[in-house]
């Protein structure tokens, strides 16, 4: 037991002293990043005048009504509600509105039951634009053993969707300011 303590109370001090030292650091330091077109998607949220992690007000800063309309998630409000009223038709598998991404699962449309689609849905920016969404979808149709396989899907048809969330957005976006 007493064995224990001897090397316990060092590698504590330890711990503590490198904790210590980490939390020094220049808290004034400016960074510079992408123009949010050209960003990559995992570093969404991070802005030069940020005072933190979460900036000079806490988590919800990432929300304020005066950078693209939120409501307290990270990406743009509309393009967010539009997405999901649009894939209303889909089950949802994951959504995140801090990373801007929504997963649906497979759906199979009643028309066609041998294939079914998949999407994936990026918003990208915290502006209402239209290089603010992307949008990835998958297709599988099912093979004469009953099983599924992939198939390649129309490019055009994902291009249809983005512009349907698009529309959606701007109807959104304009009723929201008429009720102002």
């Amino acid at each position: 037991m007493k064995m224990s303590r001897r090397l316990c109370t060092p590698a504590l001090v330890l711990i503590g002293a490198m904790f210590a030292l980490a939390a020094c650091g220049d808290t004034k330091t400016e960074y510079t990043y992408p123009d949010s077109r050209d960003q990559d998607p995992t570093l969404r949220g991070f802005k030069k005048d940020s005072e933190g992690l979460f900036g000079s007000d806490g988590l919800l800063s990432y929300g304020k009504k005066d950078e693209g309309g939120g409501s307290g998630i990270a990406v743009n409000s509309f393009l967010w509600r539009a997405s999901l009223d649009t894939l209303s038709f889909m089950p949802l598998a994951s959504a995140d509105p801090f990373g801007g991404v929504i997963i649906t699962d497979w759906y199979t449309p009643p028309e066609t039951p041998d294939s079914r689609f998949k999407a994936n849905v990026f918003i990208l920016d915290r502006q209402l634009r239209a290089d603010g969404i992307k949008v990835t979808l998958f297709q599988q149709r099912r093979d004469p053993s009953g099983g599924w396989v992939d198939a390649e899907v129309n490019r055009r048809t994902a291009s249809d969707l983005e512009d349907a969330i698009l529309t959606r957005a701007r109807q959104l976006r304009i009723a929201a300011t008429a009720a102002r």
